[in-house]
């Protein structure tokens, strides 16, 4: 479905992400992953893309399956860095011919064995020229449907790690929603008052259209140090970490702990009127499902 309509029919959405699984094995436990969370019923979910496009192949063969074989509607996220004109268009062909709806546009990291890559070489320097090549795309024709792809952005709460400047990080997001974005979704964030202020200063900047809170929760001390590394800078309140020091010699207590936070924030969203909570679900069921269901999340109903 359309992410425009996902949103005319939904005043929040809930969805969940994956990233592609390196071996067959992994790729089979993901699955039974999948088949669980599907029975919460998420509006829809996303797909992860490697660095440079390192699991293009995977990402795309399990968007696929969870398009052929769920009832599940997958947005793949396509990366620009390292990618030809002619690579962005051949996927966007292939995803539009399947009936995929959706995409969600990223400028991506350069990969690990780049060092110091000079992305303005790119056919698409920044994710704003990815959307405006996306929407040039739809307005040729190439979708079944006469929209073309929905399109979806990222967004940075806790600021862009690679602009410090953040009056010019704005303006970058807001270039991308001018480019045609149909809506932000944000990186994770552990302090919603990052996030509404985040949601305040987009409006200040004339943007308008649906932010969607991303969501991770933490299980385990050594996740929370992968967490801070991958996500180039996360901000763990000093309350957070008070409360992972009073268990962190018991990883039950910890993984308990993580999801109360979560499920805390995402109560909070929900009472702020948050348009939707993006689950990153680390490929694993029971963390994202606790807090689906403590919420009292009911899919078949609308939710206020």
């Amino acid at each position: 479905m359309h992410i425009q309509d996902i949103f005319a029919a939904h005043p929040t959405t809930f969805s969940f992400e994956f990233f592609p699984p390196k071996t067959d094995k992994a790729a089979e436990r993901l699955y039974a992953t999948i088949r669980q969370l599907e029975a919460l019923k998420p509006h829809f979910t996303s797909v992860t893309y490697g660095a440079g496009g390192s699991t293009r192949e995977r990402t795309h063969e399990l968007v696929m399956r969870i398009h052929r074989q769920t009832a599940l509607d997958p947005i793949p996220h396509l990366t620009c860095v390292c990618s030809s004109e002619e690579e962005i268009h051949r996927i966007l062909t292939c995803y539009a011919e399947a009936g995929i709806s959706n995409i969600l546009a990223l400028a991506g990291d350069p990969p690990p064995d780049r060092p110091g890559y000079d992305r303005m070489q790119d056919a698409f320097p920044r994710a704003a020229d990815l959307v405006r090549y996306i929407r040039r795309f739809n307005d040729a024709g190439r979708h079944p449907d006469s929209r073309g792809f929905g399109i979806g952005v990222a967004g940075f709460p806790e600021g862009h790690p690679a602009t410090p400047n953040r009056l010019l990080e704005m303006d970058y997001l807001k270039a991308k929603v001018d480019e045609g974005a149909d809506y932000i979704c944000t990186q994770l964030f552990f302090d919603n008052r990052d996030f509404y202020d985040f949601r305040e200063r987009c409006l200040l900047a004339g943007i308008t259209v649906p932010i969607i809170a991303g969501i991770m929760p933490i299980t385990s001390v050594d996740g929370m140090q992968r967490m801070a590394d991958l996500a180039g800078g996360t901000r763990f309140p000093a309350a957070l970490l008070r409360a992972v020091q009073r268990c962190q010699d018991d990883p039950e207590a910890v993984r308990n702990m993580g999801i109360h936070w979560a499920t805390e924030q995402c109560r909070d969203l929900l009472d702020h009127q948050v348009r939707g909570i993006h689950f990153y679900t680390l490929n694993h069921s029971d963390a994202t499902r606790r807090i689906f269901l403590s919420l009292g999340l009911n899919r078949t109903q609308k939710t206020a």
